[in-house]
């Protein structure tokens, strides 16, 4: 497994790492028995990364992840990054100290740590990213030692350039797969020119980019993929990346025929975003074993050929840039 340095945290961690939304059950049943098997498969397969949030089952992958943590990896330096912001309605007046210090004390509750890795902004209103008060407030924090770094995950491209232009902020989580290129033109560079460590959400484009769905597919009521294709309960953008699902079938379909031998298109997507210069760390889920070993050994494989590279660009280029671009 290839490692990172985690932005401005200067933390090492794996370049491959696990998000764990699923793990709180908001993609179907996720029984906490399989949540700590993933868990420990990731770990064993040199994942020392884990990225989480307060609301994932209401706290529950937090959860999970700490008596994991207690019990399950003695000795393994594991970075764990969670996101506040969510238990409220999102308005700029509810993102002050006083919420981010009750935020901060239940999630150091859930991970049974005192002082949490890194504590990022999830998803705020852009008059949030864009405010030197909430800064304040985070730094504050920091001096406490309730946490030790901050960042902000983010929806848009603007959102994510005014952040990297805040000095305090030491990590940037944005949607970067091989259907959204378009963080490639300015974010990348300009986190990569501050030392802002990037983490990569949704590198599968919620599994479009595994080439295992087809308009046969059909997901439980309480996943995301069937209840969020329009956007109606949080941005679209985390739901098949924004991609129309008919739209994105044919472009993964394009995507396996590119694919070099030896790897599965899940693990030729998440090797074509880790190979970019400027990511510190991608987050794929995983809601079994096997699956958790395979996103890992992405984190190995060699430089892709060129031949690929490019086609990923012309998929993009024909098929996605004008569907996706007016919205990021």
């Amino acid at each position: 497994m290839d490692k990172r340095t985690l932005g401005r945290t200067g933390r090492t961690v794996s370049v491959i790492g696990l998000g764990t939304w699923q793990l709180g059950a908001d993609w179907g049943d996720v029984t906490e028995a399989d949540a700590t098997a993933v868990l420990a498969a990731s770990v064993d397969a040199g994942v020392t990364f884990f990225d989480t949030a307060d609301v994932y089952g209401d706290g529950r992958s937090e959860q999970i992840i700490g008596h994991f943590l207690e019990h399950g990896a003695p000795g393994v330096d594991i970075t764990v990054a969670t996101k506040m912001g969510r238990r409220l309605e999102q308005l700029p007046e509810n993102y002050v100290l006083d919420n981010f210090r009750a935020w901060t004390e239940r999630s150091r509750r859930n991970l049974g740590t005192e002082t949490l890795d890194l504590v990022q902004l999830h998803c705020p209103p852009s008059a949030v990213i864009e405010s030197g008060e909430v800064y304040d407030a985070l730094d504050t924090l920091v001096d406490d030692g309730v946490i030790a770094n901050y960042g902000v995950s983010v929806e848009t491209c603007s959102q994510a350039l005014e952040a990297i232009s805040r000095p305090g902020i030491a990590t940037v989580q944005i949607i970067l797969n091989a259907f959204r290129l378009k963080p490639l033109d300015e974010v990348v560079p300009a986190a990569r020119a501050a030392g802002v460590g990037i983490i990569a959400r949704v590198p599968l484009a919620s599994g479009l980019l595994t080439g295992k769905y087809t308009r046969e597919t059909v997901f439980a009521e309480n996943d995301h993929r069937n209840y969020n294709r329009d956007g109606s309960a949080f941005d679209v953008g985390e739901t098949f990346s924004g991609v129309d699902y008919e739209t994105g079938l044919a472009a993964a379909a394009e995507f396996a025929a590119l694919v070099p031998e030896g790897l599965t298109p899940a693990q030729a997507a998440l090797a074509w975003v880790a190979q970019i210069d400027g990511v510190s760390s991608v987050i794929p889920g995983a809601r079994s074993v096997k699956q958790a070993e395979g996103n890992a050994s992405a984190g190995a494989v060699p430089a892709l050929p060129i031949e690929f590279m490019e086609g990923v660009q012309s998929i993009y280029d024909r098929q996605l840039r004008e569907s996706i671009h007016h919205r990021w």
